[in-house]
């Protein structure tokens, strides 16, 4: 099997993509595999992470590198319609269908009783929410990651249309998130309206480059049918679930899920264990910035994966380095 998403055959240029240890399908609640990819050494803690709206295990990449090099074992896979997982029946596009795939994978890539981080980023992140309060995620999530995301009020609040008032800002970015036109090939005008919606102005072309090979591989159906989920979504009533340790990750550039949510979800989460706010990033922070967003990964993992949780982290191996990112990374307490 191609590695990762076969479709992806240009993403090599300029970011690696990581060899999983062993594939997996996850069955869902509806009986869909969900395909799973895990990364890195058995014996190690885990992390366990979701991507976002029209990604795949692809884009999470550079953080994979950056926590395998560290000791940690990590568990990523595709949404529903993205990568290698089949797309949902109409009915089945929802965030009750996010949680049941979380909830699979969570059952079937840990061990019963087995501990990890598990992080979300964008629509990831959502799924999270979704799925809060259920036994599954309760029994193996000992810390979170929401990054670059939001709870609810997702099209009044983006930035990407830079309509003045709420009302005109959401229904202008409805018919873009609803929009089932194809986008087209990856091309210097494709990506430059690409690095423009979702990510900072400091953004390498080699970033640009790998985020639009990944967003264009999306079908155009599912791109269009989750994006009519993420239009209605509230999970505000669901972020008080999330009982366990939370750490909130948020670009000053991002446009889509801008900060207002990322402070929110801090002040209504039960355990903020911080709101980290990287400047100059916009809303594909993990591509951006890997070394920043595997950093608050690696330090949930330090202090919220204990030898009673059923996984003990390791210290980084020799060898790794991080590099310096050009961004600023701030916690506010």
């Amino acid at each position: 099997m191609a590695r990762l998403t076969q479709s992806l055959a240009g993403t090599r240029r300029g970011i690696p993509l990581p060899v999983p240890t062993r594939e997996l399908s996850a069955v869902s609640a509806d009986g869909v595999r969900i395909h799973t990819e895990v990364f890195g050494d058995e014996s190690d803690p885990a992390i366990v992470l979701a991507h976002g709206w029209t990604c795949s295990i692809a884009f999470w990449a550079p953080v994979i590198r950056e926590l395998t090099a560290a000791g940690y074992r990590v568990v990523a896979y595709d949404q529903r319609g993205h990568g290698r997982t089949p797309a949902a029946t109409p009915q089945a596009y929802s965030p009750a269908t996010l949680a049941d795939d979380l909830c699979a994978v969570l059952g079937t890539a840990l061990a019963a009783g087995e501990r990890a981080v598990v992080g979300g980023h964008s629509m990831g992140g959502m799924t999270l929410m979704a799925a809060a309060g259920r036994p599954e995620l309760e029994q193996h999530a000992a810390a979170y990651l929401l990054c670059s995301t939001g709870a609810r009020r997702l099209l009044s609040e983006a930035r990407v249309l830079p309509f003045r008032t709420p009302g005109a800002r959401a229904r202008a970015h409805k018919l873009v998130l609803g929009s089932s036109a194809p986008l087209g090939p990856v091309s210097p005008l494709t990506k430059k309206a690409l690095k423009y919606a979702t990510m900072g102005a400091g953004s390498a072309p080699a970033q640009v480059d790998f985020t639009a090979r990944i967003v264009h591989s999306c079908p155009t159906g599912v791109r269009a049918a989750w994006g009519k989920v993420l239009a209605h979504l509230d999970l505000g009533a669901k972020v008080g679930a999330l009982t366990a340790p939370a750490a909130v990750v948020i670009g000053t550039e991002d446009r889509l899920t801008p900060q207002v949510h990322a402070r929110e979800l801090a002040e209504q989460l039960p355990d903020c264990a911080g709101l980290h706010t990287l400047t100059g990033l916009g809303h594909m922070a993990p591509v951006e910035a890997p070394e920043a967003v595997a950093s608050v990964l690696k330090g949930l993992a330090r202090d919220h994966l204990t030898a009673d949780a059923g996984s003990v982290p390791k210290p980084e191996k020799r060898g790794s380095r991080k590099r310096k990112t050009g961004t600023q990374q701030k916690e506010d307490s």
